[in-house]
């Protein structure tokens, strides 16, 4: 073989070691897991499935690899917030939640981020700038919300907005059976058209179906003393400016969350099926599912 064949099969070999090293390099990048912030702060009620939603979140984040996750939790139980009669100091407990909020949430520290989890937040949270964190979300980023993520931030209409609707009232815990909406959606799709589940079911308000995709709903109001006709619904995403938002108002029993949990009125298939529900959620909020977000209903001109 002549030295000019030689150099051209060198050139075309160096060719193919620098084109597979940029396709090998683009396939890492491609597979950065997306980073999560997981907000756990009540200035309400205080869910006692919150620790295990924690966990559950850690856990699938873990499993899948799709996504890391980080916290902003502050839980008033903890040692380090004992006042002197032995019960949690509120100042101290006050103190931490700005703290934290101030470190995760503030518009500088939010751009580290691809999605926030609200897992059964409550209350109006003293963050650096709700406006921020709203615009944050519409500039193209994720949300998901469970639970009393829709009874958090009363007094600000632009997380109504942004989220779909707010907690109204419940009625006693009872099992329903939830029409699916979208029989195709990631989030349903193994759900099943008999598929139960035994929860604290959420009445809502301000809530506008034109905005929204609905996932899950009820044609009865949740409520064993009154179960009216009407539309009571569950779960939707939207689309929030470029931004995703899927929300569900399951999520209030640890064993809802938990397939594992002892105490259990729901089988362990519910929360096994809850945590599929959640995972599509925050894999289509972050940008790694698709999913259909325009409202099944359209506005009334």
């Amino acid at each position: 073989m002549n030295m000019s064949k030689i150099a051209v099969l060198g050139r075309l070999c160096l060719a193919g070691v620098l084109v597979g090293g940029s396709f090998g390099l683009a396939a890492s990048a491609q597979a950065e897991p997306k980073r999560v912030l997981v907000v756990t702060i009540t200035e309400g009620f205080r869910h006692s499935s919150i620790p295990t939603a924690e966990k559950v979140l850690a856990k699938l984040a873990e499993e899948t690899g799709a996504f890391t996750v980080d916290y902003a939790r502050v839980a008033p139980t903890d040692p380090q917030y004992k006042g002197a009669d032995g019960k949690p100091d509120k100042a101290k407990v006050e103190a931490a939640i700005q703290a934290v909020l101030a470190e995760k949430m503030s518009a500088e520290a939010l751009k580290q981020y691809d999605a926030v989890i609200f897992a059964n937040t409550t209350g109006d949270l003293p963050m650096p700038d709700r406006q921020a964190f709203v615009d944050w979300i519409k500039s193209g980023k994720g949300f998901v919300g469970m639970h009393a993520a829709t009874d958090t931030f009363p007094g600000f209409p632009g997380y109504t907005e942004m989220i779909g609707g707010h907690f109204k009232t419940h009625a006693a815990q009872l099992e329903v059976k939830p029409i699916i909406q979208d029989s195709e959606c990631a989030a349903c799709a193994h759900l099943g058209k008999d598929w139960k589940v035994y929860d604290e079911i959420y009445q809502m308000k301000d809530f506008d179906p034109t905005k929204v995709h609905g996932l899950l709903t009820l044609d009865k109001r949740p409520d064993v003393k009154d179960p009216s006709p009407g539309d009571y619904p569950i779960a939707w995403c939207k689309e929030y400016g470029k931004g995703r938002v899927f929300y569900t108002s399951l999520g209030h029993r640890e064993d809802v969350w938990d397939p594992t949990w002892p105490d259990r009125k729901n089988p362990k298939e519910v929360a096994e099926a809850y945590q599929k529900h959640i995972l599509a959620g925050i894999k289509w909020a972050v940008g790694l599912e698709k999913m259909n977000a325009k409202p099944q209903k359209a506005a009334v001109e």
